[in-house]
């Protein structure tokens, strides 16, 4: 076994990956991860109960952040980060008067290979929850927002790795991960409405107008506010991809005209949507896929997203200069006539813009429309998409949801079904979008107002959770849930090959996870 990897939806045979990563990741890439993740405990070890500092916060941050699936495939990159950490490290070892090689790095394999599959189990979530937990607290900073709550459990949670804990003491730990999980996203809720206002509903065309044109993807508001300031008047237009499409209910990147639409559908399809393109991507985050031949030159990462042989915006000064990006758009020149695009299964027109703030703004039509019978049910249906078969399970789902019904989503999981057109109940969408994985605080704080209104527990509303996962973001949102007491998730479309037999059990038997099955066997269990 060269490498292993077990920590996304599509893993090999529902065990993991020893060869080569699903993903793309090639062996060398994978075990320089592993030693990236090893190199941030021993920071977090030496570290202590004191914590660090802000250098050695942002170092773990994007440490985990670049160890998510799809977000960075460049060993150079990877290498590059790991000698900044030793430096940190022995900074750090000389500062609290401790010899700087004191401690060695932690090697992650110990972590694969624990005898016992319940502490492994429960240590590769806490891991993976973390990574989770990183990308939101990177976005957060970006914008000015930190909390040090949060980097001090990310500290804590590292150590645990290179420690004897049990079983009970790490469940108790990933709970505590899915509770400053959502500190941490309500933290980046915050930053993102402070700085751009509160999302409001807005339809988003599929089409791309004839012209020069840039696509925008993965999930960073503040890289594509700034694309969009440099855009202005250049004659360039720019698309959102995936992920970033609840930018267009954000008044303050709204505002530029030239934000037009979205392009393509969700991430996986990114290799034959951009094939050929004749115009510049940015990947801001994670979701990248190794792009082809056709379309590698025109292929822009930034942040900690990295591909070997490809252009990179750097940020200097607390700044990103997309001129490259904007350059290579108007050399491609665009579609000369324009393209018409649909979403899978056909639709043109996708709506956005349904965060906690507007929907709490009209709670009380839907509380009365509960309460008079118009609706009958919610369904939360969101969460990572891939390319795996089984996900279409997603669609049909929401194609045989009651007419009475309302669809809440979030994340690029949505792409199964975002292009539909359900109608509406009382002049409520029956499709709701609520942005992006990094707003699932969105949902969380409208389950909590709505069980206010009623007098009861989540539990108790007639609310269905049924997720789709694909990596890590995911697990520390389910986390989340799971540390609020919210049941009866279910759950896509194949369980982590992470969890064993015990730590699944423990989650059926007191929160009662399901595997989903057929779209018409849950929905006839849902509404009994």
């Amino acid at each position: 076994m060269s490498m292993f990897c077990f920590q996304c939806e599509q893993t090999v045979g529902g065990t993991g990956c020893t060869v080569a990563g699903a993903c793309g990741k090639k062996e060398s890439t994978a075990n320089l991860q592993d030693r990236l993740t090893g190199k941030i405990v021993r920071l977090a070890n030496i570290a202590g109960e004191a914590g660090g500092s802000r250098v050695t916060d942002d170092l773990i941050v994007d440490a985990l952040f670049m160890a998510i699936t799809n977000v960075n495939f460049d060993d150079a990159a990877i290498s590059a980060l790991a000698l900044r950490i030793d430096d940190a490290a022995a900074a750090l070892a000389v500062s609290r008067g401790a010899a700087p090689v004191e401690e060695k790095d932690f090697d992650l394999s110990t972590v694969w290979a624990n005898a016992d599959e319940d502490v492994r189990s429960l240590k590769s979530l806490l891991l993976f929850g973390i990574r989770g937990i990183a990308a939101y607290a990177h976005h957060a900073a970006v914008l000015g927002k930190r909390d040090p709550a949060v980097y001090a459990f990310l500290y804590k949670a590292l150590r645990a790795l290179d420690s004897e804990l049990g079983v009970p003491a790490l469940l108790d730990l990933n709970m505590e991960a899915g509770k400053v999980n959502l500190a941490c996203m309500a933290l980046l809720d915050g930053a993102n409405t402070g700085t751009y206002g509160i999302p409001t509903p807005v339809k988003v065309s599929t089409n791309v107008e004839r012209g020069p044109f840039i696509v925008v993807t993965g999930h960073d508001l503040h890289d594509l506010a700034q694309l969009l300031e440099q855009t202005d008047g250049k004659g360039v237009n720019v698309y959102t991809h995936g992920e970033m499409l609840p930018c267009h209910a954000y008044p303050e990147l709204k505002k530029h005209p030239q934000l037009k639409g979205n392009f393509g559908t969700a991430w996986q399809n990114q290799q034959k949507e951009f094939d050929d393109l004749p115009g510049a991507v940015v990947f801001t985050t994670n979701c990248l896929m190794p792009p082809k031949a056709s379309y590698a030159d025109r292929i822009f990462s930034t942040s900690v997203v990295g591909y070997p042989g490809m252009a990179h915006i750097p940020e200097l000064g607390g700044k990103k200069d997309f001129t490259p990006v904007i350059e290579k758009a108007l050399a491609l020149g665009g579609y000369p006539n324009g393209r018409e695009m649909t979403g899978i299964n056909g639709g043109s027109t996708l709506t956005t813009g349904f965060g906690h703030g507007t929907v709490l703004s009209v709670a009380d039509t839907v509380v009365n429309a509960v309460k008079a019978g118009d609706i009958g049910h919610f369904f939360l249906v969101g969460g990572c998409d891939g390319a795996k078969p089984g996900r279409n399970y997603y669609t049909d789902f929401v194609a045989q949801s009651p007419k009475d019904s309302i669809i809440l989503t979030l994340a690029c999981g949505k792409f199964r079904f975002n292009d539909l057109d359900l109608g509406d109940i009382g002049g409520l969408p029956r499709i709701m979008d609520m942005g992006q994985c990094n707003d699932s605080y969105s949902a969380i704080r409208v389950a909590l107002a709505l069980a206010e209104a009623f007098n009861c527990g989540v539990n108790d509303l007639p609310l269905t959770l049924v997720l789709s996962w694909y990596e890590q973001k995911a697990v520390c949102v389910l986390l989340t849930l799971l540390s609020l007491g919210i049941k009866n998730i279910y759950l896509g479309p194949t369980l982590p090959a992470f969890v064993s037999p015990n730590v699944l059990k423990v989650l059926v038997d007191n929160w009662g996870v399901t595997p989903i099955s057929t779209p018409e066997a849950d929905l006839r269990k849902m509404l009994a």
